[in-house]
């Protein structure tokens, strides 16, 4: 997107807004646990929190491995001010929760997935409250889905900037695309369907 102009933060901000919008048209106000990778995907997770708070949400960060840039320090910054809180047993933040937000792996993953995500994974697996996968459920192939496995399987994906090949594979009751910055041209090209009214995203089922 950077030939349009748009710089990462811009991307970040309004990809995290439509997935908060997204949970908002679908889930009851509660608690939100928001599991956060270290990339791209994570902090659209970042972002997510913030709105979510000020949705009246109950938003709290699972965040094991937490980058050196300042674009995802500035974003945890912000959420400390906004008094959500940061928690390390994910077993027990499971067990209190009304809803899992998965930001941990975007469309780059490639691999096998490392400690301490594949722990991570594992314990969401068992999860009996609804996921929301941002772009991509962790642990999937962005084209083939599940090859290996340990992937999660969503209630609902939020798909960013255009459905991702995986998509194809989704199961869940919800598949939702955002990221309302996509330039005519573009939109055209990939057929991209518009947001209606002023909302930031667009419900695909």
């Amino acid at each position: 997107m950077s030939k349009y102009g748009y710089a990462i933060e811009q991307l970040m901000e309004l990809a995290g807004f439509s997935v908060a919008e997204s949970i908002a048209r679908e889930y009851s106000v509660g608690k939100v646990l928001l599991c956060i990778g270290p990339g791209n995907n994570g902090g659209d997770g970042l972002v997510a929190a913030r709105h979510l708070k000020h949705f009246g949400y109950q938003p709290v960060l699972y965040y094991p491995k937490r980058p050196e840039k300042n674009l995802y320090r500035n974003l945890l910054t912000q959420c400390g001010h906004h008094r959500i809180p940061v928690v390390d047993d994910l077993i027990k933040e499971i067990r209190t929760s009304d809803l899992i937000v998965d930001a941990i792996f975007g469309f780059s993953f490639k691999g096998s997935v490392r400690a301490p995500f594949d722990e991570a994974l594992a314990v969401l697996r068992e999860a009996s409250i609804p996921i929301v996968s941002v772009d991509i459920p962790s642990g999937w192939d962005v084209e083939a889905g599940d090859v290996q496995g340990v992937g999660l399987s969503p209630d609902m994906l939020v798909s960013l900037t255009a459905p991702k090949l995986c998509a194809n594979k989704f199961k869940g009751r919800f598949h939702y695309l955002g990221g309302r910055f996509v330039p005519p041209e573009m939109a055209q090209e990939l057929n991209i369907p518009e947001c209606p009214g002023t909302s930031q995203c667009v419900r695909l089922n």
